[in-house]
């Protein structure tokens, strides 16, 4: 026998004799995004026991380990960190949500006033997902902010604006691509023009719809830039 092939039967012959195992415990469950599946499936969060095992029974422990995300359908395991991502039906809601804020603020910085603006918005965000959005709607909730000392806008872009702006784009652009992040400004960009040039509150806003989604200053006064211009 070749040596190579001695060493590798002795280890073959020692791991079934010594061996680890683990036992794990469920710790709670849910629905992620899985990276293996590509999709939302059911998970298992488990922590793990780890033995010494002698001819395939436990007999040392030899520590803890985990804690683990296993998928449902894959079997795989992945760190607690998978959970972070969220799923396919989360991700459109807050996607929805965010055009939606966007296309408030653009539109509380630049008046209600112009239909065309007000019909841009809403097809926007329609197609972002809320189906049933009409000028009107949008026009009253507006008007709404407005009226809501709390939330609005101290001048042509106050902490309310930015909170509301910041609480919808945050938790959503680690998780766009640099193209996504762009469409969601060039949006708020083409509602602002919709009735003209830019005025100075809607590039404040839109200002602070490019912080928000960490788009360079520089990129986004080029994206502002190259809405102006017809395709």
């Amino acid at each position: 026998m070749l040596p190579g092939r001695e060493r590798n039967g002795r280890a073959t012959r020692l791991s079934r004799i010594l061996g680890t195992r683990t036992a794990w415990t469920p710790l709670g469950d849910g629905e992620f995004f899985c990276p293996s599946c590509g999709g939302d499936r059911n998970y298992q969060r488990l922590s793990g026991r780890r033995r010494f095992t002698l001819l395939g029974v436990p007999v040392l422990p030899r520590g803890e380990t985990g804690p683990v995300v296993e998928c449902a359908s894959c079997c795989r395991h992945f760190g607690p960190d998978a959970l972070d991502h969220p799923t396919t039906t989360r991700f459109s809601a807050m996607l929805r949500d965010a055009v939606h804020t966007v296309a408030l603020a653009v539109l509380a910085a630049g008046g209600t006033s112009s239909r065309t603006a007000l019909e841009t918005a809403a097809s926007a965000v329609r197609a972002a997902g809320l189906g049933d959005c009409t000028e009107d709607q949008l026009a009253a909730l507006v008007e709404a902010l407005a009226q809501d000392t709390g939330r609005v806008l101290g001048g042509p872009c106050g902490a309310g604006l930015a909170i509301e702006l910041h609480e919808a784009l945050d938790p959503l652009a680690p998780h766009l691509a640099p193209v996504g992040r762009e469409s969601i400004l060039l949006q708020g960009a083409r509602i602002a023009l919709a009735d003209g040039p830019y005025t100075p509150a809607e590039r404040e806003a839109l200002a602070t719809v490019g912080a928000a989604l960490t788009i360079d200053t520089d990129d986004v006064t080029r994206l502002l830039a190259a809405a102006r211009t017809p395709s």
